[in-house]
């Protein structure tokens, strides 16, 4: 069943995962310095709910997906005996029943109906009131300085909405898209509408010209499950807020907005209505960003501020983002483990996939995959950096399907120990993350494949012999195991 934000807190609560900070504490850095510090404890440390954010009335809530176990928790899953990989198995599942196998006839097809009838119990649904609109501001009665907006790095450019869910639609296909994307406060009634180049956030205002409207809504909180479909790359035919009904069984309830025709979760904490005019442009940034340094200031559309609804007594949600890790670590990796069987369905020779935290997520990519002709490690990597986000990954790591990739000390000894350097590095170039510093040009630059799998003639043309791992039997293993506590050791 759907929650609301506040009902997760309290079962986050409930499962001691949320610690309440009673003192006054300031937006302005000292939040943001507390966030950090707990979110990089040992297994990403307690959801954090400040209680009095200094001269604000509205209770701030931090680190709420900080720890694989309340990812789970936020996906429902935290009973699952496999976890995040059960939504995984959900979607391996769907993907199976529903793609026709070939010369499937008529009763087969017929077998799959179920399959299509859940399908629509995902579909949002519009509903004529919601508790996100107990309270409604217009026009002059908004002031966005009543939010504790916070202000989480010193060279920052002012302070960022960082969990606010932006909705807009296309305005030719009518496609619904929802992003997590950052927000500065530039004043009361104004705020910098960050769309990067490659997301649909963007893509949308393509559509409009450059003095046309593009309605914009915020929302803040609603069910969990629908910030992380927020974060997820989804492919451009699925909606964040389908995605979201699918994650958690039901379709998301959606109310009309008080100003535009655009529609909002129905639970959601705070919503902020209002429009952008594609052609209008304002300096936003800088920005500490997760790449773990500044990204630097540029110019980005307005988003005019015409509403501001809201629950009675709402909670602030917001994250911190910096150098790894961070909240956003166990977001990424839901997705990881989430959208694996999606990449299979392309690249089925992969086994397992590993996107370290401490890589942004889209730095470095980890595989093990089963190789079967020669080039296959390089086909591989062409085709990752030919696949949605991920086409931004700056370096690929292959490894034999026997290697765990998210064991990094097994994956750095496969790195060193089985890569000739001269032979092995793949370099292409293509494009970047718009966040990305290194590189001399926008958004463009080069990438390296590193093949760290064992070498044989067939295959690889290796003109030796290729040396074995150093493996005890089994046998010998099982005995130590049970003769462990003889030994006094």
């Amino acid at each position: 069943m759907g929650r609301d934000f506040q009902t997760f807190l309290k079962q986050l609560e409930a499962a001691g995962e949320l610690a309440r900070v009673a003192p006054e504490v300031d937006p302005v850095l000292e939040m943001g310095a507390i966030a950090d510090r707990v979110s990089k404890q040992p297994g990403g440390g307690k959801a954090l709910l400040f209680e009095k954010p200094l001269g604000k009335t509205m209770p701030v809530a931090m680190n709420a997906f900080g720890s694989l176990r309340r990812m789970q928790m936020a996906l429902g899953v935290d009973r699952e005996p496999r976890g995040l990989d059960a939504v995984a198995d959900r979607i391996e599942k769907l993907v199976q029943e529903a793609m026709p196998k070939p010369g499937t006839g008529f009763f087969e097809k017929l077998a799959k109906l179920p399959v299509l009838a859940e399908v629509s119990n995902w579909m949002p649904k519009t509903v004529r009131k919601g508790i996100c609109q107990e309270v409604v501001l217009k026009g002059d009665q908004v002031r966005l300085s009543d939010l504790p907006v916070l202000t989480t790095w010193p060279e920052d450019g002012g302070p960022f909405i960082t969990l606010g869910l932006s909705h807009t639609r296309n305005k030719q296909t009518g496609h619904r898209n929802t992003g997590l994307y950052r927000l500065q406060v530039f004043d009361d009634r104004t705020l910098g509408f960050h769309t990067q180049l490659h997301h649909d956030g963007a893509r949308n205002r393509h559509g409009y010209g450059r003095d046309e409207r593009m309605p914009v809504a915020v929302s803040f909180g609603g069910d969990p499950a629908l910030t992380y479909a927020a974060t997820a790359p989804l492919p451009p035919f699925l909606s964040e807020v389908m995605f979201a009904g699918f994650l958690r069984g039901e379709g998301i309830e959606m109310v009309p907005c008080v100003t535009n025709d655009l529609e909002v979760p129905a639970d959601s904490e705070i919503v902020i209505e209002g429009y952008v005019n594609p052609g209008e442009l304002r300096r936003e940034g800088p920005f500490g960003d997760h790449t773990g340094y500044y990204s630097l200031a540029d110019d980005y559309p307005v988003l005019h501020v015409e509403a501001l609804t809201m629950r009675r007594n709402p909670v602030f949600p917001a994250t911190i983002v910096g150098r790894p890790p961070q909240e956003d670590a166990y977001l990424g990796l839901a997705t990881e483990r989430i959208f694996l069987p999606l990449l299979r369905l392309v690249l089925p020779e992969i086994r397992d996939m590993h996107l370290p935290a401490a890589g942004a997520f889209h730095n470095l990519v980890i595989l093990s995959m089963r190789k079967e002709y020669p080039g296959h490690p390089q086909k591989v990597m062409n085709a990752i950096w030919g696949t949605g986000q991920i086409m931004f990954t700056k370096g690929i790591v292959v490894v034999d399907e026997d290697i765990d990739p998210h064991d990094l000390t097994e994956v750095l000894f496969r790195l060193t120990s089985n890569v000739d350097p001269k032979r092995d590095l793949l370099f292409t170039e293509g494009p970047l993350d718009v966040l990305d510093h290194s590189s001399d040009r926008f958004a463009f630059g080069s990438k390296v494949g590193i093949d760290a799998t064992r070498k044989n003639r067939p295959f690889d043309g290796f003109p030796r012999e290729w040396p074995r791992d150093l493996v005890f039997p089994e046998e010998i293993l099982a005995r130590v195991d049970r003769r462990w506590k003889d030994y006094g050791l």
